[in-house]
């Protein structure tokens, strides 16, 4: 195996490119198109994100300028980066997409009342990505109603692996 597709864990990243979900997002927000982006990072944050330090969880994106940029998401310095680097781990980080994609995105935005929220941070060849999704917001009874879908799916998956089982 070569030396490049294991991260400094000792944990392989072509098996597992998963770096960080944001589990909350299919919850609170319906989900539809998305979109994958590359993120403008410094040396230290890469470093801290192979050491497995990124969390996207309460992080969203907002257009200035006519860019997208990340907001909130956390990469917690580690402690053996440069002395003479000030790191900032809740800085604002640019998410780079084609024009055309950031154009259609702005649209939704401003237009259609859309909000642009990370979804999952992965690894793809030796570049980070960011898949982000355009989002409506739920109302308390759509997440009654979600949560009681994904209930029934998995009493249904249950009884059939007992059926199959026993049958």
């Amino acid at each position: 195996m070569s030396k490049a597709s294991k991260n400094k864990t000792g944990k392989d990243t072509a098996k597992n490119p998963t770096i960080a979900l944001n589990k909350r997002a299919k919850h609170e927000y319906h989900l539809e198109t998305r979109y994958e982006a590359g993120l403008s990072l410094q040396g230290w944050e890469l470093k801290a994100i192979r050491a497995g330090r990124a969390n996207i969880g309460e992080s969203y994106a907002m257009i200035k300028n006519g860019e997208i940029f990340l907001f909130g998401a956390r990469i917690t310095p580690l402690i053996q980066a440069s002395t003479h680097v000030v790191a900032d781990d809740r800085r604002n980080r640019k998410l780079l997409l084609h024009r055309r994609e950031i154009d259609t995105l702005i649209g939704h935005v401003e237009r259609d009342g859309y909000t642009v929220i990370p979804t999952a941070m992965y690894w793809k060849g030796n570049k980070i990505k960011l898949e982000v999704a355009l989002a409506k917001g739920k109302q308390a009874h759509d997440k009654r109603a979600s949560d009681r879908d994904r209930d029934w799916n998995r009493e249904k998956q249950q009884v059939m692996r007992r059926h199959n089982k026993y049958g």
